[in-house]
């Protein structure tokens, strides 16, 4: 055998991105977050700017079954919860 075998009950069953701390803040703020309040985020916090951060964001609002909304300008990327 080229690789090492292991039993499958010991692999890895989750994904933590690079991410995943600063989409795990940013969803517990947006719990904290009033309807018509909006999370601040510097971009100079992010580990890999704005787009990769997006994403992470978006998938793992999706998995959660939330719905947010995103902009940003040259300093901050602003998150909120969409609700209907």
């Amino acid at each position: 055998m080229n690789f090492a075998a292991m039993s499958r009950k010991d692999v890895p069953q989750g994904r933590n991105g690079k991410h995943n701390d600063i989409v795990k803040k940013i969803l517990a703020d947006l719990e904290r977050v009033d309807d018509t309040g909006a999370l601040k985020v510097p971009l100079d916090e992010l580990p890999a700017g704005k787009e990769k951060v997006r994403s992470a964001l978006n998938r793992a609002t999706r998995k959660k079954g939330l719905t947010v909304a995103t902009a940003s300008d040259d300093a901050y990327l602003y998150v909120w919860n969409e609700r209907s």
